[in-house]
């Protein structure tokens, strides 16, 4: 069975790099030598790799990658460090727009009629 895997780099000025591989001993080595000159980490050496996770299903590894390709860097961070409390707070949306922020009729109505 085939395994693939999603993996974060730190770099050298704190950016990190997210990416998918067959072989993360190869790629990683790749990276760290600087193999590739247009590689987003080559001119970011030395590297860290501060979180790895293995897949058997590329589809699902694929998903993961794009999902937390997205992600701040305070979150990828708290997934690499297995700060999971953390995490969940940052993902917790704190835009007035979401419904759990949205104020109810009685509140809307009441900041109404305080204003005429």
């Amino acid at each position: 069975m085939k395994s693939y895997f999603i993996y974060i780099i730190k770099c050298s000025d704190n950016l990190l790099y997210t990416v998918f591989t067959n072989n993360i001993s190869r790629r990683f080595n790749e990276h760290a030598e600087g193999l590739n000159k247009t590689c987003f980490t080559f001119k970011r050496r030395p590297l860290e790799l501060i979180f790895h996770q293995e897949f058997n299903d590329v589809n699902q590894a694929i998903y993961f990658e794009k999902k937390i390709k997205k992600w701040s860097s305070k979150k990828k961070l708290a997934l690499a460090n297995d700060d999971f409390d953390r995490l969940q707070i940052l993902s917790e949306c704190r835009n007035f727009t979401h419904s759990k922020y949205k104020p109810t009729e009685i509140e809307v109505s009441t900041a109404l009629d305080q204003t005429y």
